[in-house]
């Protein structure tokens, strides 16, 4: 995918929120009852970004990001632990 401009890493920590009493302490979208891992899941089902954002119409494409964002940071942090 070609990039018309440079690219701009999203801080996820503005985006994502972990609240013990919410939908089991597991990291949401802006408070909401969406978790990063229901985003997630819906982009490596095959939905675009488009379809998300169609779906969910409360969520931004930087929302979007952030959960990306998110799941590269936690598998940066993995790496070189023994599984």
């Amino acid at each position: 995918m070609a990039s018309t401009g440079a690219a701009r890493k999203v801080d996820y920590k503005q985006f994502l929120t972990i609240e013990p009493g919410k939908m089991g302490g597991k990291p949401c979208v802006r408070g909401l009852r969406i978790t990063v891992y229901d985003v997630l899941d819906y982009l490596a089902s095959g939905m675009s970004e488009d379809e998300v954002l169609q779906d969910f119409p409360y969520l931004t494409r930087d929302d979007l990001k952030a959960c990306l964002a998110f799941a590269a940071d936690r598998e940066r942090r993995l790496v070189g632990q023994p599984v």
